[in-house]
């Protein structure tokens, strides 16, 4: 596996949606460590403009979504750090992606049941 692909304990198929795999209690910790960290209104807008492989510096995040700089770092700092975003810098900007493609089938997902 890419060592820069987080692994996941459950497969996103586009037929079927997801299937779930025999889960290994580190695995279930993982997952719900990413769930939790995901599961703030900021954090679910920041994942939603990045979502579809962009990538934006903190400052087109915070002017995007209308909120503090600060604020934005904040939270891209926490889907950093529990391994949901990536970030590269390049010259003076770093730029802010999704790390792994699984992530977009749950933030659809999450765009799907929010609009009920």
């Amino acid at each position: 596996m890419d060592s820069n692909q987080a692994s996941f304990p459950f497969k996103v198929d586009e037929a079927k949606g997801f299937t779930v795999e025999q889960f290994t209690s580190e695995q279930l910790d993982r997952a719900a460590v990413m769930l939790k960290a995901m599961a703030h209104p900021a954090r679910i807008s920041i994942l939603n403009l990045l979502n579809e492989g962009k990538k934006l510096t903190v400052t087109e995040i915070h002017e995007m979504l209308h909120m503090e700089q600060s604020v934005a770092s904040h939270h891209l700092g926490i889907l950093r750090d529990k391994g949901i975003l990536s970030s590269k810098r390049e010259g003076k900007n770093t730029y802010y992606f999704i790390k792994n493609p699984g992530f977009l089938g749950i933030i659809e997902c999450i765009n799907r049941c929010a609009c009920l």
